[in-house]
């Protein structure tokens, strides 16, 4: 498969309701995600952009919820994660997991469509770590968690998903890392995976082709990423949405 973009939806939310406790995380939101696009969700903290993306993985707590999710054309809404993963969903979080115990080489061979050691060693050295120096460090504290992010996306590398969710990739690392990010994400899409972007950075939001603005749990804007973009610029956008905690006001469930 290319990396050609076409029109045609891989992902699509119709309808989705999520309550968590005494709030109202996400509020009816609706949208297609396009197969071979690079997408963007952006909006300020508390706007509902982790709690969505942990609706469209599945995870405990966050499997509760109105509407309906598609993928490929038929419905996920009642698979646990581990199914989703096997469809070819997968999400790389804004603050990757530790794995006491576990050798790089073990985690980024786990879901891998190639397991040779060159296969693996080149994975690493495209997201810029040296394979003699990390293939066989444990995947826990001893890890910055840039190094860990890097672990992360080597492992999505090499899984070559059919939908990857990158959750704030810039966050704790340097320029040249957000760079290289950068780059394997064209490598990703030249190889068939349409990549989602979850960011409330400009720059993160300039590398994607379409994007959507949620606010309050709603999707408020959608369009071309240098549309989107102004919201940044101008800090908010109106949305209709008063109350200042459902603005944003405050830390993101």
């Amino acid at each position: 498969m290319t990396g050609k973009k076409t029109d045609k939806s891989i992902l699509e939310l119709r309808d989705l309701t999520l309550r968590l406790g005494d709030r109202q995380i996400l509020n009816g939101i609706t949208m297609d995600i396009w197969e071979g696009h690079v997408h963007a969700i952006v909006g300020t903290n508390g706007a509902g952009k982790s709690t969505l993306a942990s609706t469209i993985m599945g995870l405990a707590g966050y499997r509760d919820f109105g509407g309906d999710i598609l993928f490929r054309g038929e419905s996920i809404k009642r698979m646990n994660i581990d199914e989703r993963a096997r469809l070819g969903i997968t999400l790389a979080w804004q603050e990757p997991a530790r794995f006491e115990g576990l050798k790089v080489r073990d985690f980024i061979a786990a879901g891998a469509k190639n397991e040779s050691e060159a296969g693996l060693a080149h994975a690493l050295e495209t997201v810029g770590l040296r394979p003699d120096e990390f293939m066989y460090r444990a995947v826990d504290k001893t890890l910055s968690g840039g190094e860990r992010k890097k672990v992360e996306l080597a492992s999505i590398l090499l899984m070559k998903p059919g939908l990857a969710f990158l959750d704030e990739p810039d966050s704790g690392i340097d320029i040249d890392s957000i760079q290289r990010i950068f780059r394997v994400v064209k490598l990703l899409r030249g190889e068939g995976t349409t990549v989602v972007f979850i960011t409330h950075s400009k720059a993160v939001l300039e590398q994607a082709d379409h994007a959507f603005l949620l606010c309050g749990g709603r999707v408020v804007d959608q369009g071309k990423s240098a549309r989107i973009s102004k919201y940044f610029e101008n800090e908010c956008m109106p949305c209709g949405v008063r109350d200042p905690l459902a603005r944003g006001e405050t830390d993101e469930r």
